[in-house]
């Protein structure tokens, strides 16, 4: 069941409960998030993020940059670092929150979600964000659970927390079989939070496009998910390609040696 996204302070009288105040500034409509977002305790915003148990304890600080064949990998080096960079530079110097997201690539085992949620994590407790963790998958288990006549909650019920958070986790994205009703979910997912200009960090076992020199032969994300998808992706997040060897693998097979 998806929880509902913590409701600000009701009680503001600057923002009416609605945790932002909105101003015209040269013609344009800008939203500022209120004082009263710092009211809201991270914790209690983290909880309500949905981040399975597996992940709660990700962070930027414990993300290992070992892979399977070198002690400090440059790829996941230079993986951590953007990462870094997208939690500091979330708020800009204008009073805004970032436009644009991340897309983690690169084969199973490497830590794209590790770091998606780690990024996650940290921006909902540094910055008061109403924040949210998707599993594709499992987002669509839940919204065909609705179809059962007697479902409590309703497909809005499941799609509108996940529109609607401030910034999103998708992970495994072309995971499922690209149907037309899986398809027609993305979309809905992808083009609202694109035109909200809500910020969504995704990760996929499938490469954006071929590299040079990349020794991973992953199947491309165009055989999963639509080109136009595809296209609205590459405007929506920045590409960080992990191109490495499976660390998780690596890591059981030495826990599991007698």
């Amino acid at each position: 069941m998806v929880e509902a996204p913590v409701p600000p302070q009701a009680t503001c009288e600057r923002c009416g409960g609605e945790g932002w105040i909105t101003t015209v500034e040269d013609g344009r409509r800008v939203a500022r998030p209120c004082a009263c977002r710092r009211q809201e305790r991270g914790p209690r915003l983290l909880a309500a993020a949905g981040i399975p148990a597996r992940y709660s304890a990700c962070s930027l600080a414990n993300f290992s940059v070992s892979s399977g064949t070198q002690r400090s990998d440059p790829r996941l080096q230079e993986a951590l670092a953007v990462s870094r960079r997208y939690v500091d530079g979330f708020l800009g110097l204008d009073g805004r929150f970032r436009e644009t997201g991340l897309l983690f690539i690169g084969p199973p085992g490497v830590g794209k979600t590790h770091l998606a949620v780690a990024i996650l994590s940290e921006i909902v407790t540094r910055y008061r964000v109403r924040g949210r963790f998707v599993d594709f998958s499992s987002l669509l288990h839940q919204i065909q659970s609705t179809f059962d006549p007697g479902s409590t909650e309703s497909k809005h019920d499941v799609l509108d927390p996940v529109i609607e958070a401030e910034l999103l986790v998708l992970d495994e994205l072309g995971a499922q079989k690209p149907t037309a009703w899986v398809t027609d979910i993305l979309y809905l997912v992808m083009n609202s939070r694109y035109t909200r200009r809500l910020p969504t960090l995704f990760t996929t076992n499938y490469r954006l496009e071929e590299r040079a020199g990349e020794r991973w032969a992953g199947e491309p994300l165009s055989t999963r998910i639509p080109a136009a998808l595809v296209s609205r992706l590459c405007e929506m997040a920045q590409p960080v390609v992990l191109d490495c060897d499976d660390y998780r693998r690596e890591i059981r097979l030495q826990q599991h040696r007698i």
